[in-house]
């Protein structure tokens, strides 16, 4: 099916590019000066296409702050953000996957009419679906193995099938940029070994993944890269290099700890939804 792009990509540019982005807390003064506080501070970085991105760090880092940027659906209040060498607004190639709370799932939708919405962007807000849409949307379920949840309200899902069921979405929107917001929070080792499998059959269509994290082992070894962030970015690098035990102390400070006579470390910041 031919893409309806309303927006070109530069064929030489980056999936993404961020360049001196700061977005301040609404409301919120510091306590020093009266000024504004930033949720995010200077962030500045580059991301091929293709490419596999974890951003980790603690809670409160901005991590949600960011992805709502890169989205579209939070301005910048300073800097530059591209994607595919243009801004965010006007993009259908972008699906962005939320964090659990921010999802109705009481709302009366099937899987299938969930997967439908992925579609929005390339039919027309008030065009009906044809065939082919129908056909792309069950293609997507069968790829992310959840052809047999097409009819199940979204409430009865369990977290893993959420999941899937957002990546249909992504597929059937034929997205070359994904931003998932902690998809992996609560679920069990299978599972999550489950989802990972499906961006590893993504990476073979040169999608370009971002991915929050507060398991700091899956992203270094699931990854290209790492961002650690605080606000700023600490560290974006390989993993071995991104993780080491100064930046990790930079990025988590007191909740930053050394165990034993091995010099493992250990992160004790709380996970929870929300950033």
């Amino acid at each position: 099916m031919k893409r309806t792009m309303s927006i070109p990509h530069k064929p030489d540019a980056p999936a993404l590019e961020l360049d001196d982005v700061w977005v301040r807390y609404t409301g919120r003064l510091s306590a020093s000066n009266g000024g504004p506080r930033y949720a995010l501070e200077a962030i500045t970085f580059r991301v091929e296409r293709g490419e596999r991105v974890a951003v980790v760090g603690p809670n409160g880092a901005g991590k949600s702050t960011l992805f709502k940027v890169i989205a579209g659906t939070l301005r910048a209040d300073r800097g530059r953000v591209d994607i595919f060498g243009h801004g965010p607004a006007g993009h259908i190639c972008i699906a962005y996957v939320p964090q659990h709370n921010q999802v109705d799932w009481r709302f009366p939708v099937t899987v299938e009419d969930v997967v439908m919405m992925g579609r929005v962007g390339q039919i027309g807000l008030l065009k009906r679906p044809g065939k082919a849409d129908w056909a792309t949307v069950h293609t997507a379920l069968e790829r992310v193995g959840a052809a047999e949840l097409t009819h199940t309200q979204i409430g009865e899902l369990s977290g893993g099938q959420q999941q899937r069921a957002f990546l249909a979405r992504a597929l059937a929107q034929e997205a070359e940029l994904i931003l998932m917001d902690e998809p992996l929070n609560g679920l069990d080792i299978p599972t999550q070994e489950a989802i990972i499998g499906i961006l590893d059959d993504l990476r073979r269509d040169g999608v370009t993944v971002l991915l929050a994290t507060h398991d700091l082992d899956l992203a270094a070894e699931r990854f290209d890269r790492i961002m650690l962030l605080n606000r700023r970015i600490v560290a974006f690098d390989q993993p071995a290099a991104a993780l080491h035990a100064d930046n990790l102390l930079r990025a988590y400070g007191g909740h930053l700890h050394q165990v034993g006579e091995s010099g493992a470390i250990l992160v004790t910041d709380p996970c929870c939804e929300g950033e």
